[in-house]
């Protein structure tokens, strides 16, 4: 197909919904077509707070970048960071330093499109267009190679990820080869949806996801699993909790209704 909207790469199927278009169209966003919203309209209609719910991940994001600056950290890596939105971590991050570098991966390739479009003239951010699975490809990409330097800390985000990988894939050997290329100051911020609280509604999320042959399945874990991706890492306080309980600063960074914010965990963690 040819088209005019430099967001939407040629050839790019537009019959299959995708997981970071979905994720567009709940926060907001205009980037999505039809399939997208119909399926995102189906998980509303199963889980009616989960708008309130992706926004208390974004929120998240924008509180982690700023604490891990707080701590010295100037360089990031967002696997899986879906399609630019307000509040993206090159904005946060660089309207503290502007000197922060930063580089987004994803394979959906409209959020890349996306991200190239809003880092043009960006000397210190860049997107690779990745499997995240792949790490050889995302490690040694030329954009990490040229804007992250493994020898200084890196703040390492995987937000509403894994929870798209499932345990076939070894999610966990996964995170110890990202977080084993990474120096001693590095952190690691991760979210993932959990069936520990809102079990019915969150696995009817799942099974809409399922149902529309979206590119990817979503796979729940407990408590117990999802503190596992942190390895050796040391979990910082509050430690690995619903995401609105994370630090919170301000009402959006927890939901009004409080079994939203049960639906997923977050958790920040250091390399000693």
């Amino acid at each position: 197909m040819t088209t005019s909207q430099g967001w939407i790469p040629p050839d790019v199927d537009e019959s299959a919904p995708s997981g970071a278009r979905i994720y567009d169209y709940l926060l907001g966003g205009s980037h999505n077509f039809a399939v997208d919203r119909v399926a995102a309209e189906k998980t509303i209609e199963v889980m009616p707070g989960i708008q309130q719910a992706v926004r208390v991940n974004r929120a998240f994001l924008g509180r982690v970048v700023r604490y891990m600056i707080d701590q010295g950290v100037r360089q990031f890596l967002d696997l899986g960071s879906g399609i630019p939105t307000v509040g993206n971590v090159h904005q946060v991050a660089q309207s503290v330093d502007p000197s922060c570098r930063v580089v987004y991966v994803d394979r959906d390739r409209i959020a890349v499109a996306h991200s190239e479009l809003m880092l043009a003239g960006n000397d210190h951010a860049e997107v690779v267009l990745a499997d995240v699975r792949d790490t050889d490809s995302v490690l040694n990409s030329p954009q990490v190679r040229r804007l992250l330097n493994f020898d200084e800390p890196v703040g390492l985000l995987c937000l509403l990820l894994l929870h798209w990988i499932p345990d076939d894939d070894d999610p966990r050997g996964l995170m110890d080869v990202y977080r084993g290329a990474l120096s001693s100051g590095s952190h690691l911020a991760i979210t993932h949806g959990t069936p520990d609280a809102q079990k019915e509604q969150i696995d009817g999320v799942a099974a809409v996801i399922e149902r529309s042959n979206a590119d990817g399945s979503l796979f729940w874990r407990s408590y117990e699993e999802i503190l596992a991706f942190f390895g050796d890492y040391e979990l910082l306080e509050p430690g690995l909790v619903a995401t609105g309980h994370w630090r919170p600063a301000r009402v959006g960074d927890f939901t009004k209704d409080p079994e939203m914010d049960q639906v997923s965990y977050a958790g920040v963690a250091v390399k000693p």
